[in-house]
């Protein structure tokens, strides 16, 4: 429990020390993307799998989803589920311009962490009286998460000169970043469960998960009312 208050003690003093987070592109990303013209596949698979690798919040997301299932074919049906989700809202966010508020969109995903959280601990069907389908909602949530990286990316001034492809590649470049963070997950979580810590300290990280999640939409909200502003 004190490594779970100690982690998220460290990720609230990231997001105090730094507005732009979750999915922010770092400045010299975001100059490459502007000022890249026709086909350019390699750096965006690898802009791609680099926003996934360092996307913390899909990975808290991920970690929640993952964190009670032993067989590999439903993690694969999970993650499959939300790679889809995350997909199409992501190609189709880009390349047809829907515009959505960047601090609510962060919100809702910050909420996902925490209803992934809180239905791992079987909170959510004692509070509602019945079970949400857990995989419509990471199917939904995924469609969420990829409207988060969409949002940001048009904000950049994008080249119309190979944009369908570079796009698809970036997509590509984040599924690639999603399976080799899911493997390190998966590995490290494989260790974990092997250990008598796991069944004493399962429903601790849960709750840590939560709460980061809760932490997560409350600062978007903050942002989204103006409480914060975001830095350069």
């Amino acid at each position: 429990m004190i490594t779970i208050l100690k982690a998220a003690a460290f990720l609230l003093g990231l997001l105090v020390a730094n507005v732009a987070f979750a999915h922010g592109v770092p400045s010299g990303d975001k100059l490459f993307i502007e000022q890249s013209i026709g086909l350019q596949l390699g750096p965006f698979v690898y802009l791609g799998a680099k926003h996934m690798v360092t996307g913390y919040d899909h990975l808290l997301f991920l970690l929640g989803v993952i964190f009670f299932l032993y067989r590999m074919r439903d993690v694969a049906t999970y993650v499959t589920l939300f790679a889809v989700g995350h997909s199409v809202t992501l190609l189709t966010g880009v390349l047809a311009g829907t515009a959505v508020n960047a601090y609510l969109v962060d919100a809702v995903i910050g909420l996902s962490v925490t209803y992934k959280a809180l239905d791992n601990l079987g909170l959510l069907r004692r509070w509602l009286g019945f079970q949400i389908d857990t995989r419509a909602a990471v199917l939904g949530f995924g469609l969420v998460h990829g409207f988060g990286l969409a949002t940001k990316l048009r904000e950049f001034s994008l080249s119309p000169e190979g944009l369908v492809a570079n796009i698809v590649a970036f997509n590509v470049g984040v599924e690639i970043g999603q399976f080799l963070a899911l493997a390190a997950i998966l590995i490290a979580m494989g260790y974990w469960r092997r250990t008598g810590s796991f069944a004493r300290h399962a429903r601790a990280a849960n709750l840590g998960l939560a709460a980061i999640g809760l932490l997560l939409t409350a600062y978007q909200l903050a942002g989204y009312f103006g409480v914060i502003e975001e830095g350069p």
